[in-house]
């Protein structure tokens, strides 16, 4: 890979408003300018980017950072999800974010939505070529979970974020089932709206560092795949806030998180490891080994 601190320099400088001195992260923003960035080309338009900042400059911690970028225009891939079950499936599986890559025939993924480890199969809906495999999981009388509340869909060249109508609790079951394009994966929470950061909830799994995964679309209409790594004084994780807060400084105008934790995996094909570029934590160790059975993914495939 090569290495650059200059292209990701002066793609973060423009999204540094004027009054960023008094901005609570604004150390944080001055890291990711002072970042050292490995690229590499991995498919026509496609372009991974990694970084390691291991002085505690970014959020004062130790991170290491993935990232798939691509215009959402590239016509010389196209995007999707790829499920471990088919339908009529007998017995639900789970299996890792590599082996999803290769029944895809994808060059990059990431893990996609939350799912039931015991029973498997996604908790939250997942729709492909129309077909419904898993529909969202609702505990009736209780508030709609965050991670129910927003959703990534694509439609031949078009995707989209998409988020719940409303934050009233009882108003927003079967929200989902309302989306038409033939391709649904429902997860959360959403991070960025309109270039602005959502409000969420005070809790364990918003507020302490994980593992995380996201996807964003940006303003100038790129498609960004991320995962930081967590659990591991090389790579200590992200909280909600932290993790929403980088989006913006990539210039997302629409980022939703992932399923994280040991979950968290970037794939990319002809890479060692099976094509695990990031740090899977769930063997408890900083390698490129720890991949965990996830339910899903969603991928890039080269044309």
């Amino acid at each position: 890979m090569k290495s650059t601190s200059i292209l990701i320099l002066c793609w973060i400088m423009l999204t540094l408003p004027p009054a960023m001195a008094q901005h609570p992260f604004s150390a944080d923003s001055v890291a990711l300018l002072k970042a050292t960035w490995n690229f590499l080309d991995v498919a026509p338009g496609v372009t991974w980017k990694q970084a390691h900042l291991k002085e505690k400059e970014l959020f004062h911690s130790n991170q290491n950072i993935n990232i798939l970028d691509t215009k959402l225009k590239n016509r010389r891939v196209s995007f999707g999800f790829v499920s471990a079950d088919t339908p009529g499936d007998s017995v639900r599986k789970l299996i890792p974010t590599s082996d999803l890559l290769t029944k895809a025939g994808a060059v990059a993924a990431v893990n996609g939505t939350f799912f039931f480890v015991k029973q498997k199969g996604s908790e939250d809906q997942i729709k492909l070529d129309g077909v419904v495999l898993d529909s969202t999981f609702y505990t009736p009388g209780k508030p709609l979970m965050e991670h129910k509340q927003a959703a990534i869909t694509i439609r031949k060249r078009k995707v989209t974020i998409e988020r719940a109508p409303t934050s009233e609790p009882g108003r927003q079951y079967g929200w989902d089932k309302k989306l038409s394009a033939p391709n649904v994966m429902v997860t959360g929470p959403l991070l960025v709206w309109d270039g602005e950061t959502v409000p969420l909830q005070k809790n364990a799994f918003n507020d302490n560092r994980h593992p995380r995964t996201a996807a964003c679309i940006t303003r100038e209409k790129h498609l960004i795949l991320l995962t930081a790594d967590g659990r591991n004084a090389q790579a200590e994780g992200l909280s909600l806030h932290e993790l929403a807060f980088l989006l913006k400084q990539l210039r997302c105008e629409r980022a939703v998180n992932l399923d994280g934790g040991g979950s968290s995996t970037m794939v990319i094909s002809g890479q060692p490891y099976k094509g695990v570029v990031n740090m899977p934590s769930d063997n408890k160790m900083f390698d490129h080994l720890g991949e965990r059975p996830v339910s899903n993914a969603i991928y890039i495939r080269k044309k």
